[in-house]
């Protein structure tokens, strides 16, 4: 896999092992690929956001925060509602 991501084996050896801190962001995007994974859900294990999250919360920081905080705050809302509001958002059905 190591190969396939472009990383040498031994530094993901030493990743898996907790010896070394998580890749950068696009090391973590082709690892997502590789196996099969949301690679928002393993930056965020990796203590990362995307880029293009990024730019979303630095154009509107308050808001986003606003936000992520209710969604948090009803933490009984499953996560397939959650979806259903964020496409009911995105499409302007709302």
């Amino acid at each position: 896999m190591a190969d396939r991501v472009g990383i040498e084996p031994s530094y993901l050896s030493k990743i898996e092992r907790g010896e070394q801190p998580p890749p950068g962001g696009q090391n973590i995007r082709r690892l997502a690929g590789e196996l099969g994974e949301n690679p928002d859900a393993l930056l965020a294990l990796a203590g990362k956001v995307s880029s293009d999250l990024l730019e979303i919360i630095r154009e509107r920081p308050t808001v986003v925060a606003e936000l992520l905080r209710a969604v948090r705050a009803v933490r009984a809302l499953p996560a397939k509602k959650v979806s259903a509001i964020s496409r009911q958002i995105r499409d302007g059905d709302w």
